[in-house]
């Protein structure tokens, strides 16, 4: 299992386990976690939140998506006998055969689980959120719920690269049929006539994107509904779905406001930089947030940029929000309703702290402290010894 440990003792002091406190990162306590829907694979029964659960030293409960339940299974049954040929403590992973709904409230309110990782829509995240707060012992819920993730075309980036924006932006929105939760769903630019060439642009990309086959029945009922909804805003409708509406309709408008979950996005024209900046600072909480600015642009830009940081959990300049890379400096996190805790991502090496809490040990005698606090690093991790990581023994 992997574990951090931290020791302090005061300068010119004997190295002795009773001099400072130390502390470690301790198992949180039986991890639930609710699989997505739109990975039946890297993202679920044996994903990044199992694994980080696993790491942090976290019994783990999976209830799978009904989406896809006989896959669930057979990963399921294949991290089981990992388990077993590692020699991991029996009960180490377990997989919930049912997926109902009762089954999942029943995971969230049981007294032995101690945490939940969930990622779905906005209406359930919420719920299980408010269950787990109702109990007589409230436990954290980390939900991935809604993002728009909104992408911002400054002027001068939208005349100089615009056919590399159109491709850039046709590809990212209909990445995996658009199932990818940091799709790219808000176009933000200033209304004239290179936003129109850029419309026009996209609407004949879109065009040509081949016709692809959702993840399953469900996704694409919901997709169907969020497009009845916002029928009279749409320009394009096809494989991949391109909507354009004003700033004025989009502050207005309730279901332009809500995630559209697939290949779709949505163009908001502003009349100048002061009303861009008004939507953007209206914005809910997002995952992710893009500009594509030029050079010259950079000090015109900072205000939006001062907005947006304020909004996201990831900032990106001239890219695309789609590529999550497992690294340690990734946020795969937002603001409400983005996620239920901006504090915590779920993908990258960070995202360990999801299942692990602080426990600092004071005044105690070497004997009683966990074995990776003790003066000498038998455990060979890397500990943080007055404030600076090291692999030394204590003392040295």
């Amino acid at each position: 299992m992997g574990r951090c440990a931290d020791r302090h003792r005061p300068a010119g002091a004997q190295a002795r386990a009773e001099a400072g406190s130390p502390a470690r990162a301790a198992p949180a306590g039986v991890a639930g976690r609710f699989l997505r829907e739109q990975f039946s694979l890297a993202f679920s029964v044996a994903g990044g939140d199992t694994a980080s659960a696993l790491a942090a030293g976290c019994p783990v409960v999976v209830k799978p998506h009904p989406g896809h339940p006989r896959t669930s299974s057979l990963v399921g049954g294949a991290v089981q006998k990992a388990a077993a040929e590692t020699s991991m403590p029996e009960g180490v992973f377990h997989l919930v055969n049912d997926v109902s709904v009762e089954a999942g409230t029943a995971l969230v309110v049981h007294p032995a689980i101690k945490a939940v990782g969930f990622t779905g829509s906005l209406q359930a995240g919420r719920a299980l959120f408010n269950l787990a707060a109702g109990r007589p012992d409230p436990i954290p819920v980390f939900a991935e719920m809604s993002s728009l993730n909104p992408l911002v075309v400054m002027p001068g980036a939208l005349r100089e690269r615009q056919a590399e924006i159109v491709v850039g932006l046709t590809g990212s929105v209909t990445l995996g049929v658009g199932q990818f939760c940091t799709k790219p769903g808000v176009v933000l630019g200033l209304r004239g006539p290179e936003l129109e060439r850029f419309e026009t642009g996209l609407a004949d990309a879109f065009a040509n994107v081949p016709a692809a086959r959702m993840l399953h029945r469900g996704i694409e009922e919901r997709l169907a509904g969020s497009l009845g909804k916002t029928q009279d805003f749409i320009r394009f409708s096809g494989a991949a779905h391109l909507l354009v509406a004003s700033a004025e309709d989009f502050k207005t408008s309730e279901v332009l406001r809500e995630e559209i979950f697939g290949p779709a996005t949505l163009i908001i024209e502003c009349a100048d930089q002061t009303q861009l900046l008004d939507i953007a600072q209206t914005l809910d909480g997002q995952l992710t947030a893009t500009v594509y600015l030029t050079a010259d642009e950079h000090e015109t830009s900072r205000p939006l940029l001062e907005i947006l940081a304020q909004k996201v959990g990831r900032l990106i300049i001239n890219g695309y929000p789609t590529g999550v890379e497992v690294c340690p400096s990734m946020q795969h996190g937002g603001p409400y309703p983005a996620t239920a805790d901006s504090r915590f991502t779920s993908v990258g090496t960070a995202a360990i702290q999801q299942f692990a809490r602080p426990v600092c040990y004071q005044s105690f005698p070497e004997a009683l402290l966990p074995p990776e606090l003790h003066n000498a690093n038998r455990c060979r991790i890397w500990r943080q010894i007055n404030g600076k990581l090291s692999k030394e023994d204590v003392g040295q």
